[in-house]
């Protein structure tokens, strides 16, 4: 027996020495239970090399888009070609299962007078049985979306997309003006004019992923979702999250800005017969649900101006104080004050209507108290993007109706001034858009000191010009990285006309949208001026021949 322990003992002791200085001995060996006279596994974590020797990596998807890719690229984790021997997937992931959804567009040159689809059209053309009024074109877009859809919705008809390197896709859109493509949201560029898909737009507001017609919900069908799946619990305390999409709601801001606005003659005469807010009724949506609403109100109000008279002959005009209340109706947030009317009945009068827009916290630019006051940019912050006013009257230019030293009045174009002052604020990360009452025409083209004027505003750093003086509408188009509208036509104002000027009852009102602190898209919304006073939305055949013959006149 004596014996017997004295074996035991001198094993145990031999089996702790192998345990301290050989760990991996425990994954083979178990220790003798002296109690029960069984074998007790030992408790030590085995050792199994394959698995510790198996450092982290990632498998990509072709249909990942390249802003994500970027994100998992900088977690410095090595990328591997084969998904097999990836300890990590970025992958589409299904719906309710959705690490990121990302949102995508359909777009189309700008010139486009097409304004949307249903995605019944978009699938029977991805499907090969081409309708609507892009069948037959194909649809352009990069091999990370064509990767991407066809795993949402299965491999394209033959012929119906055509793959296109990022870099290249608008370019190769616009030398085929009936083109169309799906991009990602961040790929948007003002060049690009954005499609409804079942009335639904990525840069609209309202915009819902899911949205219901007629109790029956709809997706927005350009969203895909993005997810990491791995082959165990993915390690999510040492890696970054992933953006959970790639719009924000919270980043974006929208500003409508308008033509010219004078409550005078016929258009002051209507708001006293049928109320002073008559005149939004119609466009009142489009105005109030911009984060930003910007009114070129030329004329300044009075409290003794005269009963409004249609037959006004005389070119100084004023406006009750009243009026102020179509103003608060369209949610108008800033007023430009380069218009050559402004300071028609002194400078009481001008001082006078300053207040009024303090008082109902509108903010203004272009024209103020004095000199210093005028030329000043209105400076805003809205959902992060940083945004400039700036503006100038080139008519009046050491007139009473341009401010002075000591005087009110609206801001004279200074050139070397504007130049300057565009150019600090485009490096300051402002947007900036800088405005013209310039001198007025009843044609469409601008002339030739318009345009060398309008743009030297977008070579010193704007990214909207815009003139404001313009009665009759006139062209527009993109030069460098600016968008320049050389006249948007009138807002509310009388010019309601004979058949030879019917064209100034044509408005635009143009809706830019800014995301993240870059501009990326513009609408241009489209109205015809009713009762001497009331724009409403064209109809659609009538915004049609519109559209149709702007962009041709502009040169697209």
């Amino acid at each position: 027996m004596k014996w017997t322990f004295r074996v035991v003992l001198l094993l145990s002791c031999l089996l702790v020495i192998l345990f301290l200085y050989f760990p991996a001995f425990g994954s083979i060996l178990s220790v003798y239970n002296l109690t029960t006279g069984g074998l007790l596994p030992l408790s030590v974590k085995a050792y199994d090399p394959e698995i510790e020797a198996t450092p982290p990596s990632i498998w990509i998807s072709p249909a990942v888009p390249p802003a994500l890719r970027r994100e998992a690229e900088g977690w410095g984790i090595p990328i591997v070609d084969d998904p097999d021997s990836a300890t990590m997937r970025l992958d589409i992931q299904s719906a309710g299962n959705q690490g990121s959804t990302w949102f995508y567009a359909l777009v189309a040159p700008f010139p486009t007078v097409t304004d949307g689809i249903s995605s019944r059209e978009l699938l029977a053309n991805w499907n090969g049985s081409p309708e609507g009024v892009f069948a037959g074109d194909p649809l352009l877009m990069d091999s990370s979306t064509l990767a991407a859809f066809s795993a949402v919705w299965g491999s394209p008809s033959p012929g119906a997309v055509q793959t296109v390197p990022a870099d290249h896709l608008l370019d190769v859109a616009w030398s085929n003006k009936s083109a169309w493509a799906i991009i990602p949201f961040e790929s948007l560029d003002p060049r690009w004019k954005v499609l409804e898909v079942d009335t639904q737009s990525p840069i609209h507001k309202d915009f819902v992923a899911t949205h219901f017609v007629l109790g029956t919900a709809i997706d927005y069908p350009l969203a895909v979702g993005f997810g990491l799946q791995c082959s165990n619990p993915c390690p999510m305390s040492v890696l970054p999250a992933l953006p959970s999409t790639n719009r924000d709601p919270s980043k974006m801001t929208t500003l409508v800005m308008t033509g010219v606005t004078a409550f005078v003659r016929a258009t002051a005469y209507m708001m006293n017969h049928k109320g002073i807010t008559y005149p939004g009724r119609d466009i009142r949506d489009w105005l109030v649900q911009a984060d930003i609403t910007h009114i070129s109100n030329e004329v300044p109000f009075f409290n003794k101006c005269p009963s409004p008279n249609p037959d006004q002959s005389a070119l100084v005009f004023c406006s009750d104080p009243r009026y102020i209340d179509l103003l608060k109706f369209i949610g108008a947030d800033v007023i430009e004050l380069t218009g050559n009317h402004f300071a028609d009945y002194g400078a009481g009068a001008t001082l006078n209507t300053l207040a009024i827009y303090k008082q109902n916290n509108m903010q203004y630019f272009g024209g103020g108290a004095d000199l210093a006051d005028a030329i000043k940019p209105l400076l805003m912050v809205n959902n992060g993007n940083k945004i400039a006013f700036i503006g100038c009257n080139s008519v009046d230019v050491g007139r009473a109706p341009t401010a002075s030293l000591n005087h009110p009045g609206a801001a004279p174009c200074d050139f070397p001034y504007l130049v300057k002052e565009i150019r600090q604020l485009h490096d300051q990360g402002y947007i900036v858009i800088s405005t013209f009452q310039y001198y007025e025409t009843y044609e469409a083209k601008p002339f030739a000191a318009q345009i060398h004027d309008f743009r030297l505003m977008a070579d010193a750093g704007a990214d909207i010009v815009q003139g404001s003086q313009a009665h009759l509408p006139q062209t527009m188009e993109f030069y460098d990285d600016a968008f320049i509208h050389y006249g948007l036509g009138n807002l509310f104002f009388d010019q309601m006309g004979d058949a030879h000027y019917y064209p100034t009852r044509r408005e635009f009102i143009d809706r830019h949208v800014f995301y993240d602190g870059h501009y990326i898209s513009t609408e241009i919304l489209t109205a015809l001026l009713e009762d001497y006073s009331r724009p409403r939305p064209m109809t659609l055949q009538e915004r049609d021949a519109f559209l149709s013959e702007y962009f041709s006149t502009s040169g697209w």
